[in-house]
């Protein structure tokens, strides 16, 4: 009814399987000893591979077992004979073995072969994407321009069809001054208008005040209440000391005046 719990997993802890000491009777050879070469991890568990070498040893020792005995004369060529066809036959059989290597290796390869050309043909596909899309983006940026250019001209013959024969047209100032992208706002400097020029015009030019004798005249013809200034001090509003402080008493004088009124 108890369990334990570890920190981990039963495939981490396991081990491999225990092999235990074995006693060999004299006189007597176990046919489990013929596996005593594989291991756990190597040959163990017991696969298809493993059985096919089983029944070709146990088919081996049985026909070891039928060998004629070498206390005849007679009986050495037959051995000699029957020898040559067991050694014939595991040259075959290790041929097969080494073909199914290599087929497996070809298989292999084959794979390996695929999986880059797969590779190369995808990295190809996408260089031949991304050299498409540069192509379109040129493309289209191409045809905006013609567009662009196509829609300038159009402007230009729509305006010289306003005026094919060339005729003087009598101005509209009402629309010039309603529209402030006209001549009158904005004239242009390829009619003769350069607004940067000839700005002196704007400054004001007065006799009397750019030159001396007009600055003279200027001061002589005003009053003399505007050249002589008289200032008046004013009267204080409330009783103040000596000093210039005002006296508490005026101050509530005229915090009362503001109250009655």
């Amino acid at each position: 009814t108890l369990g334990t719990q570890t920190d981990y997993r039963d495939g981490e802890a396991q081990t491999d399987p225990y092999s235990p000491e074995y006693i060999v009777p004299s006189g007597s050879v176990p046919e489990l000893l013929t596996l005593a070469t594989l291991t756990w991890g190597r040959g163990l568990p017991a696969g298809l591979a493993e059985v096919e070498m089983i029944e070709r040893a146990r088919e081996k020792r049985a026909w070891e077992a039928t060998l004629p005995a070498m206390d005849n004369a007679s009986q050495i060529a037959k051995r000699r004979k029957m020898m040559d066809d067991m050694e014939r036959k595991e040259w075959a059989f290790r041929e097969q073995e080494i073909e199914k290597l290599q087929e497996v290796r070809l298989e292999a390869l084959k794979k390996l072969l695929q999986w880059r050309e797969k590779n190369q043909n995808e990295l190809d596909a996408k260089r031949l994407d991304d050299h498409w899309q540069n192509h379109q983006k040129a493309k289209e940026e191409k045809i905006k321009k013609i567009q662009r250019d196509c829609a300038l001209m159009l402007r230009k013959l729509i305006a010289k069809r306003h005026n094919v024969m060339g005729k003087l047209e009598r101005g509209d100032i009402i629309r010039e001054y309603t529209d402030f992208a006209s001549q009158t706002y904005t004239p242009l400097s390829r009619i003769g208008y350069f607004p940067d020029n000839h700005s002196e015009r704007y400054v004001v030019k007065n006799l009397y005040l750019n030159t001396f004798a007009g600055l003279c005249e200027l001061e002589a013809s005003l009053p003399a209440s505007v050249t002589q200034v008289k200032v008046k001090a004013p009267t204080p509003k409330h009783t103040t000391t000596k000093t210039g402080f005002i006296k508490r008493s005026a101050r509530l004088e005229v915090e009362l005046a503001q109250v009655h009124q």
